[in-house]
């Protein structure tokens, strides 16, 4: 089986054409994505056959778990798909069908490759039921900003917002970069405010309209970036008017824009690159 490796802004991934095999995918994630005994990644994405889009992803974490959603992965896809001559509709944008709806991604082409793309994401749902985060009763209905929770000492004060799955946004003062976040992530992460887990990035505001984050991954730990992270972070910075229509987002792989006016879709706009390609032995 080929593989194609991939990443957007440090977040890689193992791209894989599904459509016409039958594996169980969560195994192969977990054997592939390992860093020392495998190919490596922060994701497997497999194409597969849609009824509803041009393509289906579905992207599984390096534990085996599959994600809703992945918005750096979809990048990948879209480059994947523009480059080998997948049957794509209208070649100027590629819908693509996952477990958080149908997305549509725009090329931006350099020197007869994709570097770049543009993703429609979809609107941020900030109900707590539908993130899902456990409140009290008699909790706002949303959104839920700025809820102080304490672990190992830390005071954390958690915005939260699903893009298809649920993140905890947490401004903080000291520098991103100090924060002991392979302490601290995995217990927000398996917190019991989040029943599904939860994706958690830690942020720096630098001055309006621009951050420095890091976000810690379930089911795959820090990685460099994270697209729907970059989308939460965006949408909880609009909240607490730190950005005016737009956001970059300087994470550890590479920035990432978005653009979201509080009312429509966020759209998402970053690089994507290919790595490398080899063969799965059988």
């Amino acid at each position: 089986m080929e593989f194609t490796k991939m990443h957007g802004a440090g977040n890689d991934y193992v791209v894989i054409d599904g459509r016409d095999a039958d594996m169980d995918w969560s195994a192969l994630a977990l054997s592939t994505l390992e860093r020392h005994v495998g190919i490596g990644g922060d994701g497997l994405l497999v194409l597969m056959n849609s009824a509803v889009a041009d393509v289906r992803m579905r992207m599984f974490n390096p534990d085996g778990s599959e994600a809703e959603m992945c918005g750096n992965g979809i990048r990948c896809v879209a480059k994947y798909c523009f480059e080998n001559e997948f049957p794509i509709a209208d070649k100027s944008s590629l819908n693509v069908e996952t477990m958080d709806g149908v997305k549509t991604i725009e090329p931006i082409w350099k020197s007869g490759e994709v570097v770049q793309a543009i993703v429609n994401m979809g609107q941020p749902e900030f109900m707590p039921e539908r993130i899902p985060v456990t409140l009290s009763d008699d909790m706002s209905p949303g959104p839920v900003l700025d809820f102080p929770i304490e672990i190992d000492g830390y005071t954390l004060e958690l915005s939260f917002v699903s893009m298809g799955n649920p993140h905890a946004v947490a401004f903080i003062e000291m520098p991103v970069d100090e924060f002991p976040l392979d302490l601290i992530g995995p217990k927000v992460e398996k917190h019991t405010l989040f029943p599904n887990k939860v994706n958690f990035s830690i942020v720096n505001v630098l001055k309006k309209g621009s951050v420095k984050a890091r976000v810690w991954e379930r089911g795959a730990g820090e990685t460099l970036a994270c697209g729907t992270g970059a989308c939460a972070i965006a949408a909880v910075s609009s909240l607490h008017d730190y950005m005016d229509g737009d956001i970059d987002i300087a994470l550890r792989g590479g920035s990432i824009k978005i653009t979201w006016n509080n009312h429509n879709a966020i759209y998402m706009e970053g690089p994507v690159k290919e790595v490398f390609r080899g063969e799965l032995p059988s």
